[in-house]
């Protein structure tokens, strides 16, 4: 850059963050035009949760980020002005008065070098990590990297399979040969023209940017499966492995993406009470999750006269369910009593629970082998308490000593939920096996690391883990329930997918391979499909 252009450069950020403005307004920017975090991040060329501090005013934006990101505002504030607070948004004042900006620069496409890079992988097949950085390939942060040692996304994740819209955040330009960043989305932003365009009413703009976001996420995971295929030569099973083995990092993209509108960060919170972490690597935590292992006592494989049929029923995706569910969204918050239960409230409690008194149906709090207090979740404590309501009146209301909870939203995964949805229900129809495969990995492995796991560095949150587990199991326990109301013999009832019964289970459940359906299990075992007990003493 010439010394005439850098003078320019520097004189028009100090002219643009002289008109910085506050962060509400950073935010109410970003979400007019439907742009996530992670697009602004990659293009200025900073983390994504650097760009939520810049909105909720814990820092100010520096540079080198500063001049591209003021940019950025410029060109939204344009697009859309805030007229009753036009007077007092310096911002949106400054740039009624700036020349319009010259004509767009066409941004020029990716070096061809970067578009036949391979993740680099270990001896086990597993993409390796490194210092985090701007993928080479579509400028979001990833701690993945290539075989040259630069930031790539593993696999193809990060190339859609068709072009995005026009509306959407253009393509990366060719960036300097150091560290390349995206600047095509700041280019435009600034280029645009200063006459406001008609702003369509809120809820059709983001029922649209929904609906094109979900066709993009579903584009990156036929993207991946085709990847992985075409890598393997036609190896099927090679193909699947290397889909298992990067469904953490995939997943977690694809959770970032579809959080484009979020102002809630997810990583862990510096404080977590003592009943969160573990002791050891080997001991865990203070949480019990009420996984239930029942088996009726009234029927038995040996029982003499085994005549009575059981059919044994097959819960399909019961994490991918279960996904919805109350999280915390703030700082956990120490209450004693019941001052920390609420419809809004989630986290985990200390209880004492009344005894369960029905040897015929599966206890809410699984197998104990120890009477007393506990530390349950929130899942757990909402089951308890509909089994105590008036509806089922099937025993008594715990009582809770204390408390570890915060406000708390039934919709912070419901985004993926639904997508991962989506994905398996369209490989189901198209007999797509790695497709299936890997849309399970994606979320059971996403479960299962949101802990403290060395497997994912992105998300530490224990306590959104044992509720999501719970919530598995609370699921299950009412499907129990269910079909004891119907009139159907409950036999046994495990892990979160295992329901036995005696009975025509198909007017109480739907038979089929769906989200919320039911099917015959499978398998070589002694009780896989159907087989006969009989009854305990007679």
């Amino acid at each position: 850059m010439s010394e005439e252009n850098s003078v320019e450069a520097l004189l028009e950020e100090a002219r643009l963050a002289a008109a910085m403005p506050p962060p509400e307004e950073r935010f109410r920017l970003r979400e007019a035009a439907g742009f996530s975090r992670a697009h602004i991040a990659a293009t200025v060329g900073v983390g994504r949760s650097t760009i939520a501090n810049w909105e909720t005013g814990v820092s100010d934006p520096t540079p080198p980020a500063r001049l591209p990101y003021l940019r950025i505002l410029k060109g939204l504030a344009e697009i859309y002005p805030d007229p009753a607070a036009l007077a007092d948004n310096p911002i949106a004042a400054l740039f009624a008065t700036t020349p319009a900006p010259a004509a767009p620069i066409p941004p020029a496409p990716v070096p061809a070098a970067f578009a036949g890079l391979e993740t680099l992988r270990g001896p086990d097949g597993r993409a390796i990590e490194g210092d985090p950085g701007p993928c080479v390939r579509c400028g979001v942060e990833t701690t993945y990297q290539s075989t040259d040692g630069r930031p790539l996304h593993s696999g193809a994740l990060c190339q859609p399979a068709a072009p995005a819209p026009a509306v959407t955040a253009p393509a990366p330009a060719a960036a300097p040969a150091v560290a390349p960043t995206p600047v095509a989305l700041a280019a435009a932003a600034a280029a645009v023209s200063p006459v406001p365009a008609p702003v369509p009413a809120r809820p059709q703009r983001r029922s649209k940017s929904a609906e094109r976001a979900e066709a993009d996420l579903m584009g990156l995971i036929r993207g991946a499966v085709e990847h992985e295929a075409e890598r393997a030569g036609g190896d099927e099973d090679a193909a699947l492995d290397a889909l298992v083995k990067r469904a953490i990092p995939d997943v977690m993209h694809l959770f970032n993406e579809t959080r484009a509108t979020a102002r809630y960060e997810y990583t862990a919170y510096p404080a977590l009470p003592d009943i969160l972490h573990k002791p050891s690597k080997k001991d865990p935590d203070q949480i019990w999750e009420a996984r239930p292992a029942y088996n009726n006592p009234a029927y038995s494989l040996r029982a003499p006269g085994a005549d009575l049929r059981v059919t044994a029923l097959d819960v399909n995706a019961a994490y991918l369910s279960a996904l919805k569910v109350w999280l915390p969204i703030g700082k956990l918050e120490h209450t004693t009593g019941s001052d920390g239960v609420g419809p809004k409230r989630s986290g985990v409690h200390l209880i004492t629970p009344a005894p369960w008194t029905h040897p015929h149906l599966p206890d809410p709090l699984g197998d104990r082998d120890e009477p007393g207090a506990l530390w349950i979740t929130d899942a757990t404590l909402r089951l308890l308490l509909r089994l105590s309501g008036p509806k089922w009146a099937l025993t008594e209301a715990p009582t809770v000593h204390e408390s570890w909870t915060s406000g708390a939203t039934e919709n912070f995964l419901d985004a993926l939920r639904k997508l991962l949805v989506a994905a398996r229900t369209e490989a189901i129809k198209a007999g797509d096996r790695l497709t299936l495969e890997y849309v399970k990995a994606m979320y059971s492995k996403f479960v299962s690391t949101m802990g403290e796991s060395q497997h994912n560095r992105e998300m530490v949150r224990p306590d959104w883990m044992h509720n999501i587990h719970s919530q598995a199991y609370a699921l299950h326990c009412g499907r129990a329930y269910k079909a004891h109301q119907a009139g159907l013999d409950v036999v046994a009832l495990k892990h979160t997918d295992e329901l036995h019964v005696i009975g025509d289970w198909r007017k109480v459940f739907t038979e089929g391979r769906g989200v919320a359906e039911l099917k015959i299990k499978t398998g070589d075992g002694k009780t896989a499909g159907e087989y006969l007990v009989g009854k305990v003493g007679g």
